[in-house]
């Protein structure tokens, strides 16, 4: 569901969760990331149950609108597709906040967010501004200084996953008050998969 009820005196109130849309990672994968954990002072790791990849931040919004969204993501046809994560960075520049892995986005990734992009515009969500860096985000950095992130990334930057399938996009919830998650699939959408190529044992005569 995606509304919350909060009580508040004898009135139930309701209270929606921080939205936006992405892909889930699988669990092998989000394993592997997993033992990137460790030996970066000052970062918060995120849990790998959380992994995930963001299309297009939504932000708290009514509950009419968020119904309207999550109907409005539902027209959406696309095949499933392949991703890799290849390499670790940082956001944030000589301040770092985030540590992240990167991800090696093919056209099918890009048009499936610019569709995101285009249907919430239309429901009058304002463009997202800047330009979409697809990413899985690792930790978040408070105390972490340039040199000790730089020589993490030394050590460990040139991560790089195995290739896996993205069968479906989610509409994720998180409490705005709790950065890293936890993160809840509200709806999920799924990709078309390919139909099986068939041909006859003998050709027609």
């Amino acid at each position: 569901m995606l509304t919350r009820l909060r009580i508040a005196g004898d009135e139930p109130q309701v209270v929606m969760p921080r939205l936006f849309t992405g892909l889930e990672i699988p669990s092998r994968v989000a394993q592997s990331l997993a033992t990137m954990r460790g030996g970066l002072p000052g970062a918060r790791w995120i849990d790998p149950e959380n992994y995930h990849l963001t299309l297009r931040f939504i932000g708290d919004i009514d509950d009419a609108l968020a119904r309207d969204i999550a109907s409005l993501l539902g027209r959406v046809q696309r095949a499933a597709f392949e991703l890799r994560l290849d390499g670790l960075s940082s956001f944030g520049g000589r301040k770092p906040r985030a540590l992240v892995a990167a991800v090696a986005a093919g056209s099918a990734l890009i048009e499936l967010q610019a569709e995101h992009e285009r249907l919430l515009q239309r429901l009058g969500l304002g463009p997202e501004g800047r330009k979409y860096t697809p990413h899985v985000t690792l930790a978040r950095l408070r105390d972490s200084s340039s040199r000790q992130v730089a020589d993490y990334l030394a050590a460990r930057g040139h991560y790089r996953s195995a290739s896996f399938s993205i069968s479906r996009f989610v509409l994720f919830s998180s409490r705005s008050s709790v950065g890293g998650g936890p993160y809840v699939v509200e709806e999920a959408y799924p990709l078309a998969t390919a139909e099986p190529r068939w041909a006859p044992a003998h050709p027609p005569l």
